[in-house]
């Protein structure tokens, strides 16, 4: 007999009748293009006598054109690569002999089963299986950063003086003056800051501004491949500058998804899968840190009964939510657990479960920021879950002029690669590392400890975790002036709590750094927090940029002679006291937090609270 002629291209052959290999042909047709042809056996199948028509209904034939031949789940793995898509599986089938054995018993097992595999296959993957591509998708999600970068430079640029400029609360000069002392030469690497070479306020509000400017080109689309490292290590000079004030977890989070986004132009395909991993960790982080503290209130479902009264930055909202029965607030809990908990495990899965996933976490998403001032934390949670779609999902709503301007990314990994590939497998390394570190320690001894330790300046992988514990019981710190000591009037802070009749604001997208640290030194003991001393005297001072960060300055002419804090519980009015009052609040004082102190004697160190 005389041998059959090798094709000039590769062929892959296939059952015809079988609906299931009709829809994983078109797929492969796809991602392979013209570089291999796709025919039924019931129409070249008498070309091929060897192989038999019971054969070809068993398993799919790839024939190569130096007449090589493969079947099943080899000619599976070879046809994608011969596409130039997914080439690693086929090199482990040739070079891992267990490999391939355990793949040709999958393949069988499918092809067994050809019906329950077709509607599991479009019950995952959708009607048509399609090559996910995320060329489109990460050209929308690097506009979305770039919001998000804008409102974090913005918003931190404009407090920068009163923060930690060299009039404000921890001036940054003399941070690193003490860290210059402490550290030495390793400043550079533990301390990672542009601020090394100054750290005035005119440097600050530089710095802030090419931060904006940058935003601003990454949003059109202008030169990505140098904006995104710049932007990267602006915000972490800042982020390291900015001391306690910019230690919140979405200025981590930002670092990390920032740090990423310089690898997403040349590679979006390896990239996004890593972000899938960045939003499964936050997510199931944010989960697990409720359950192993052991609070009762996430453990009872009774946690949203104090969080809409006690967050930091409750808005007007979040006193109509407090309102609502208890049944519906412990549905709110149990959804919040079933998103942090369940929802994750849909992200590591094919694309319609990833299509689910996003739509319950932006459902959450903005449950929160409907009913609470988190800056640009949701936002940037919900670009996440952009990266959990690919371009057939965004292209079927998003408008073709947008979307043409929205897909500016190119792939270029060949020169690249021996970069891309260790900064993203360190990166999924410090990110398992930390995930394991949320269930069980790691010993501090240990390899991986050192790597975290050694890789934390930088913060390209982060531990996560809000609201682990429910605070029951809202507290205030209500700053108070006066010229004789007798007679006191309250400064007030733009967006906590502070007159009762005043109506709860709404600071998204910006972040009230000074607002947000009151409410966690209000928790902490006032000998823990004794840069609420550097901010009475900045008052005492009649600081203008200390000043800035309240809403007035009830004390236009001259600054007080002398200024104390005190304690106050804070609790939403219910609807009839509303009603009846007007307030959103009733408050009741605890105590002295900060002791009087007079400006002409040293700042005193903070009394216990009585």
């Amino acid at each position: 007999m005389d041998k059959t002629p090798a094709p000039d291209r590769p062929l892959l052959i296939y059952d015809g009748d079988c609906g299931f290999c009709r829809y994983c042909v078109d797929y492969a047709r796809a991602v392979t293009g013209e570089r291999v042809q796709y025919q039924p056996f019931q129409d070249v199948g008498s070309r091929f006598p060897e192989i038999g028509e019971q054969r070809f209904r068993e398993a799919i034939y790839l024939v190569e054109d130096n007449g090589r031949m493969s079947r099943g789940a080899g000619a599976a793995f070879r046809t994608l690569e011969l596409g130039g898509y997914l080439g690693l599986w086929a090199r482990l089938y040739r070079a891992l002999p267990l490999f391939a054995v355990i793949s040709e018993w999958c393949y069988r097992r499918v092809a067994n089963h050809r019906q329950g595999a077709a509607r599991f296959s479009r019950w995952m993957f959708g009607e048509q299986l399609r090559p996910a591509r995320q060329v489109l998708v990460g050209g929308l999600f690097l506009r979305l950063l770039a919001l998000v970068y804008l409102a974090a430079f913005g918003s931190l640029t404009w407090q920068a003086s009163g923060l930690i400029g060299e009039q404000g609360i921890l001036p940054t000069e003399d941070y690193f003056a003490a860290l210059d002392m402490s550290l030495g030469k390793q400043k550079y690497f533990l301390v990672p800051s542009f601020f090394w070479l100054g750290a005035s306020t005119a440097a600050f509000i530089a710095l802030g501004a090419a931060g904006c400017l940058l935003s601003l080109a990454l949003l059109a689309g202008r030169a990505t491949r140098v904006v995104l490292p710049l932007l990267y290590l602006f915000y972490l000079s800042l982020y390291h500058a900015g001391q306690r004030f910019t230690s919140y977890q979405w200025d981590a989070l930002l670092l990390e998804v920032g740090f990423l986004a310089i690898l997403l132009p040349w590679c979006p395909r390896l990239v996004s899968w890593l972000y899938r991993w960045v939003l499964f960790r936050f997510l199931l982080q944010s989960g697990l840190v409720k359950l192993l503290s052991g609070d009762p209130a996430w453990r009872h479902l009774s946690a949203l009964r104090y969080h809409f009264e006690t967050q930091p930055l409750p808005n007007v909202l979040a006193w109509y939510a407090h309102q609502l029965p208890d049944a519906l607030l412990r549905v709110g809990a149990g959804f919040t657990l079933l998103v942090e908990l369940i929802v994750p495990w849909l992200i590591l899965m094919p694309r319609r479960p990833r299509q689910w996933a996003a739509t319950l976490v932006v459902i959450f998403q903005l449950a929160i920021t409907l009913t609470g001032s988190y800056n640009f934390f949701n936002l940037l949670t919900v670009g996440l879950c952009l990266m959990l779609l690919d371009d057939h999902c965004v292209e079927r709503w998003l408008p073709r002029k947008l979307g043409r301007s929205a897909a500016g990314l190119t792939p270029r990994l060949s020169r690249a690669r021996w970069l891309i590939y260790p900064l993203a497998g360190l990166q999924a390394l410090l990110g398992a590392l930390l995930l394991v570190n949320t269930m069980q320690r790691i010993p501090g001894d240990s390899t991986g400890y050192t790597l975290l330790y050694w890789s934390s300046p930088w913060q390209i992988a982060n531990s996560y975790g809000p609201f682990a514990v429910m605070t029951t019981q809202r507290r205030e710190i209500v700053f108070e002036g006066s010229h004789d000591g007798r007679h006191w009037i309250e400064y007030e802070l733009p967006y906590k709590p502070g007159d009762p009749l005043r109506r709860p604001g709404w600071a998204t997208p910006r972040q009230p750094r000074l607002d947000w640290q009151l409410w966690f030194a209000a928790l902490q003991q006032p000998q823990n927090n004794p840069w609420v001393g550097r901010l009475v005297e900045g008052l005492l001072q009649g600081s203008p940029p200390v000043l800035a960060l309240f809403s007035v300055n009830p004390f236009p002419e001259a600054p007080p002679r002398y200024v104390r804090a005190s304690l106050y519980r804070y609790q939403f009015t219910t609807g009839p006291e509303r009603q009846a009052t007007g307030a959103w609040w009733r408050r009741e004082k605890l105590g002295r937090y900060w002791p009087v102190t007079a400006w002409q004697l040293p700042v005193e160190r903070a009394a216990p609270i009585q």
